[in-house]
């Protein structure tokens, strides 16, 4: 890998499934750029990222992954506003003053769910708490979506699951995953949620791609709701991070 003139890669803790490192490789070839690379970077611990920053002359750019994208700030020299405004990093841009940390994950989560949305859906309930979930809060607030988080250690401004029920269903029609819950190989997982409330009014969003219908999704699917993996996102979260490294190559 050292000998390739472009190298790119992934930053998470147990990602050999990784999308990322097949799609870019994928690209790279489609775009015959043979001297580009793309490799995962598994670590264990946030802290064994500085060994990974010191590789920085021969880094173009990293994705940043579960669990890092908010444990990864502390790293940068500078945050793009939008990423900052939402407090989690998964894009790295290497520039002449160091690390500079973006959040493509929004813009990806937007122009995903925006096509499946009704007028009626006014609510959302997000799954999870960790990073992603929190580029999923930033765009239903500026797409005028009230939104709550459901954790299983909620804060006074956060739903419990067991807090979920028929009448919060009737208000919340969008729900949204942010959990690895149903990730392969673990397919047969899914949110402790009450699935008997969902009706045809509901839109259930998956971040998870694999499988492309979760046990979640078929739940909602069964009952008439809209459903959408996180397939697309991850394409588009993806080509907008390209389109961020190649602003300083």
């Amino acid at each position: 890998m050292a000998n390739k003139e472009h190298r790119y890669g992934l930053v998470g803790k147990n990602i050999a499934y990784s999308f990322s490192k097949g799609y870019f490789k994928e690209k790279f070839k489609k775009l015959g750029l043979a001297n580009y690379s793309y490799e995962n970077f598994d670590l264990q611990d946030i802290n064994e990222f500085s060994d990974v920053l010191r590789k920085t002359s021969s880094l173009k750019g990293l994705n940043v992954t579960i669990p890092y994208k908010q444990e990864v700030i502390p790293f940068m020299n500078s945050l793009d506003s939008q990423a900052e405004q939402i407090g989690a990093v998964n894009t790295i841009q290497f520039t002449k003053n160091g690390p500079k940390g973006f959040n493509t994950d929004a813009y990806g989560f937007e122009n995903t769910i925006k096509p499946f949305l009704q007028d009626y859906h006014k609510k959302a309930l997000i799954l999870g708490t960790g990073g992603a979930s929190k580029a999923v809060a930033f765009v239903l607030s500026e797409l005028q979506i009230d939104s709550v988080f459901v954790s299983r250690n909620p804060s006074d401004e956060q739903m419990s699951y067991t807090d979920l029920n028929d009448k919060v269903f009737e208000e919340y029609t969008v729900l949204i995953n942010c959990t690895p819950l149903g990730t392969h190989p673990n397919v047969e997982k899914k949110p402790n949620i009450p699935y008997q409330a969902i009706t045809e009014k509901h839109l259930l969003f998956d971040l998870i791609y694999n499988p492309s219908k979760t046990a979640f999704l078929q739940e909602g699917e069964s009952r008439g709701a809209r459903i959408c993996n996180g397939h697309r996102m991850l394409e588009l979260q993806a080509d907008r991070a390209w389109e961020i490294w190649q602003e300083v190559s």
